[in-house]
Order: structure tokens, then sequence, then C-alpha cells
């Protein structure tokens, strides 16, 4: 893969910029591509242009506002509260048809700029029981964008068999760790670095920064 061509799905949060490092250390030569689709915080777009900014990256910004208009909820809509699921149902900051529409506009920009390989940060380990993050969705995508284009994407997903803990050892291991918990956005309520400390998001990346800290100094 040394010698070859990436395009990241990247939103500038802690999993996607965890991906962009392990991409650079992977290819050759990489791209990011950030979706405007009217977010419940334009933070997410400025800090995905920040940081792509300052690692050198190429990096394309495509509107997706139809998404917003089709699906209503806490990620698309600032006077939505951000809940979990209740019941077993899915929280209300799942967006349908997310993933699936930003797989296939990256393969689609894959394609017009000569890569062959497609990076996302989904995971099914800590995935809200999200859909669109299970590694069964991510490869049936893979056969299905490869048959539309008639090309041979590969997708790759490294985190997902990871938990958080193992995402923040991760980003260490790639030299990236106070970069990625200082200058990424993962936060609902668009606060960068360890955001708000009160949304479901902040809890989740907060419990994986403490376990895996609490790892390396062997406690």
């Amino acid at each position: 893969m040394k010698s070859e061509k990436a395009v990241v799905v990247f939103s500038g949060g802690q999993d996607s910029t965890t991906c962009l490092f392990w991409a650079l250390e992977q290819f050759a030569e990489v791209a990011a591509v950030t979706f405007d689709y009217n977010q419940r915080h334009i933070t997410e777009i400025e800090c995905a242009k920040n940081i792509a900014k300052e690692l050198g990256i190429e990096h394309y910004i495509l509107d997706m506002s139809l998404l917003n208009q089709l699906a209503p909820n806490a990620l698309t809509r600032e006077d939505i509260e951000v809940k979990d699921g209740e019941g077993g149902g899915l929280p209300n900051t799942f967006v349908p048809g997310r993933n699936l529409l930003f797989m296939s506009f990256a393969g689609v920009l894959a394609s017009q700029i000569g890569a062959k390989n497609i990076v996302t940060g989904v995971c099914e380990t800590d995935f809200s029981g999200y859909p669109d993050c299970r590694d069964v969705f991510v490869k049936s995508l893979n056969v299905t964008l490869n048959l539309s284009m008639d090309q041979n994407f590969v997708i790759h997903t490294p985190l997902m068999w990871l938990n958080k803990a193992e995402t923040w050892k991760l980003a260490d291991n790639l030299g990236a760790f106070e970069f990625v918990r200082e200058k990424t956005l993962t936060c609902y309520n668009g606060i960068i670095a360890d955001g708000c400390g009160e949304c479901p998001a902040c809890k989740l990346r907060k419990k994986g920064l403490d376990d895996y800290l609490a790892e390396r100094q062997g406690l």
C-alpha cells in the first residue's frame, strides 16, 4: 500500500483523525473528504479544515445539505436535545443513510483522483447501535461500490474492532496522542478537545481516555 493513494472520510473528530494519521503511515498519498450537511455545529467543518491544513493534506469539502433536509435529528437540528435510545432503540444522533451516502460519494471522489483506498473510522465495538457502522455493512458497500463503478476499491476500517481505549492507544502508537487529544472535535455540543464532558460522545471519549491512561501508567 505504500505506493498507493487513499481518501480518508474525515470529520475532524477523534476517530477520523486517528484514521488520518494511520493512513499517512500506510499510503504514499492521502487526501481527506469532509461532508457539509449543515450539521449541528459548523465548528466541525472548521476543525477538519484546520487539521488538514496543519498536516498538509489535500482536503475536499462536499455539500451534502440534502441529507439535512431528509433527516431531522439531534445532529442536524440545534433545537433537538441529544438523547440516548430508549428501550433498545437508536439514539437520536443517528442520521439515516449518512455513512451510506458519505462512503458512496467518497468512492466517486476516489475514482476521480485516482485513489483505490477509502479509509473510514466506523467502529462496531463502540458504535452506539448505529447500523451503518457495522462490519457487515462496510463489506457489503465495498462490493457495491466496486460493482457500481467497475473499480477495485478497498475500504479500510482500522478502528472496526477497537474500543475507545484501544483507539487512544493507536493514536499514541502513531505519535498523534496529544494532537488528537487537543485538536479534534468529538463533542455533540461543539467544544474542541475534552468537550463539554456531559454529552454521550464526550463520556465515551473520556472513559476510553481514562482507561488507556490507566493502562499506560500500569494501574
